[in-house]
């Protein structure tokens, strides 16, 4: 069975959710792979990895508030060796995620009709932020 990797590189200038779908889905055609299981995974503490839908806006803006409301900047932790941000940040990330495993049919992710595949940087400062691609099918 043949395996494909690649590190997508995604710049971010600050909190937000960055859809990659459509990197990831080019990436993908161009392996061949007709079906197979696609691994994403994103190589920061900091940053996250999320499907979710992708159609309206309000959704990534009410996620990312929920997100602060969970784990707000504050004097309450103990590590802040880069900054207040810190870890708030690293407690988003725990709670969504860094990988993901789409399934591959007719070389391409199964997503449903709304979903799409999302970088969330948690960290104020811009970030050069990479996600680790594999790809194993046929």
């Amino acid at each position: 069975m043949p395996h494909h990797t690649s590190t997508l590189a995604v710049p971010t200038s600050g909190p937000g959710m960055h859809e990659i779908t459509r990197d990831i889905a080019a990436w993908v055609a161009s392996t061949g792979i007709r079906a197979g299981l696609l691994t994403a995974l994103c190589r920061h503490t900091s940053a996250s990895l999320v499907i979710t839908e992708n159609a309206s806006a309000a959704v990534r803006r009410d996620m990312l508030r929920w997100l602060d409301r969970l784990a707000p900047q504050g004097a309450q932790y103990e590590h802040d060796d880069e900054g207040p941000d810190e870890m708030p940040a690293h407690l988003k990330s725990a709670l969504t995620g860094v990988s993901l495993c789409v399934p591959i049919d007719l070389g391409e992710m199964m997503l449903g009709t709304w979903q799409g595949v999302f970088l969330i940087e948690h960290r104020a400062a811009p970030h050069r932020r990479e996600i680790a691609l594999h790809l194993a099918g046929e």
